[in-house]
């Protein structure tokens, strides 16, 4: 009930910072120009005001787009508002494991640090379909390409901790859909079946993996003693495109409901409190709703969900890569 309210009136919580706080706000006063970041679908929506406002900081930007013309044009906007903003484009489809794994290496090849990696792209409420290696493309593009990315990465993050002495951040977008699952949250044994498929329940599956890669990958790292954080977020309500699918619906449900919605300004906010707020430092396995955090589901909270995703990822990654 008090996550409710302090979402209708946009009052602050504990961190000082609520729903109305956008995301200029949250990091205002905090200098960036010795960090570099991966964000994944900065091209467009909540994306889209994460990399300007993160270049807005001093931090070097690359974008990870399917979209490239979307992508040299998000980039064109956050330099004719800035000139000296850093930022670089590189294709990545989340939804093909061999352009991951190709957008990796040339990242590599760039031989920039990476000291935060934001996993925001994703899609929602898609009829059933494969991705081309074979896999139901919401869980594809929102879980197993983001999980692979971020295991392709990791061992560059953790080498541009030990280079610069600055701590990794990890942030994985999740949604407060993960509460709307499949019953055991996740269809292992059915994932990629037709029969039995709703496009509400598999998007809010791929979002509760989300949270449980998040805490898994922070347990492993904390055991390792890596100075790298794993968090997830909630970005609320926001009217984007990824609501092409079901766009009559939303704002139809968002005439009824527009006191809950957000802007985009407010949607990027929790994604970049806990990239770049220095309050977030040493904070892992949270996650944060309008820069609070929160308790999310039982099941996003059960270790051994988590720890047989984990396996089941591995596996399946590379049962396609074969």
């Amino acid at each position: 009930m008090v996550g409710i309210i302090s979402l209708v009136t946009g009052w602050p919580g504990p961190s000082g910072f609520g729903s109305a706080s956008t995301a200029e706000e949250v990091t205002q006063g905090i200098d960036g120009t010795n960090l570099t970041a991966i964000i994944t679908g900065g091209a467009s929506g909540i994306g889209l005001e994460t990399s300007r406002v993160l270049a807005l900081r001093g931090v070097h930007v690359i974008i990870g787009a399917r979209n490239m013309k979307a992508a040299n044009e998000a980039r064109k906007i956050i330099l004719a508002e800035m000139e000296t903003a850093r930022v670089d484009v590189l294709e990545l489809d989340l939804c093909s494991i061999k352009s991951i794994r190709a957008f990796a290496d040339n990242f590599i090849a760039l031989n920039l640090p990476l000291n935060i990696l934001i996993n925001n792209a994703g899609i929602m409420f898609c009829p059933f379909h494969l991705s081309q290696d074979g896999i139901e493309s919401q869980f594809a593009t929102n879980h197993i390409g983001h999980f692979l990315l971020t295991e392709l990465l990791l061992d560059k993050m953790k080498n541009t901790v030990k280079a610069s002495g600055i701590q990794g951040r990890i942030v994985n977008l999740s949604s407060i859909a993960h509460t709307h699952c499949y019953k055991n949250g996740i269809r292992f044994d059915q994932l990629n079946a037709k029969e039995g498929y709703n496009d509400k329940r598999a998007y809010g599956q791929s979002k509760l993996a989300n949270i449980l890669h998040a805490n898994e990958l922070s347990r492993r790292l904390q055991e390792e003693g890596a100075n790298i954080t794993v968090n997830s977020v909630h970005p609320g309500l926001i009217m984007t495109p990824l609501f092409k699918y079901t766009a009559l619906l939303m704002k139809f449900l968002k005439f009824f409901s527009f006191f809950l919605w957000k802007n985009v300004p407010q949607g990027a906010a929790t994604t970049c409190y806990v990239a770049l707020h220095p309050r977030l430092k040493g904070v892992t396995g949270m996650y944060f709703v309008d820069c609070n955090e929160m308790t999310p589901s039982s099941y996003a909270r059960d270790e051994a969900l988590a720890r047989e995703l984990w396996d089941f990822s591995l596996k399946l990654i590379n049962s396609v890569s074969k």
